[in-house]
């Protein structure tokens, strides 16, 4: 079912994502690299379920790799402890993060071949989208 997700994607749009991460909780310093940089997302699947997410750019290269429906340790781009939780719930990829009482949804979905990714902290909202590398 996350088979659609796999490949890798090229960051060409984003929307809003510097109120998100200002809601998140990010420094400015942290903000201003997370705007300047357009990462490659890899999205791969193993033979034994395990899905890796690789977030590649100049800037940070970061790997999280999970099972649908296992809470796992995830330590975030800008240094935060989170349990995270990977569900999927109408062809979206759902991630849930939890820190310190707070947390966040990113939902992915693949809409007319680009990946969506819907990024969510209480009221505030922001869109990445990606495009397939050829």
């Amino acid at each position: 079912m996350v088979d659609q997700f796999v490949g890798t994607w090229t960051l060409v749009s984003s929307d809003n994502f510097d109120e998100y991460m200002k809601a998140v909780g990010m420094s400015f310093a942290t903000r201003q690299m997370g705007n300047l940089v357009k990462p490659n997302l890899m999205v791969s699947v193993g033979a034994d379920g395990l899905i890796s997410i690789k977030a590649e750019s100049t800037f940070k290269t970061t790997t999280i790799s999970f099972k649908l429906n296992e809470e796992f340790d995830e330590e975030t781009t800008d240094g935060r402890k989170a349990k995270s939780l990977f569900t999927l719930e109408d062809g979206k990829l759902v991630q849930k993060q939890m820190w310190d009482g707070k947390s966040t949804t990113l939902e992915r979905e693949i809409q007319d071949g680009k990946l969506i990714t819907k990024c969510v902290m209480d009221d505030v909202a922001a869109v990445r989208t990606y495009e397939k590398a050829a």
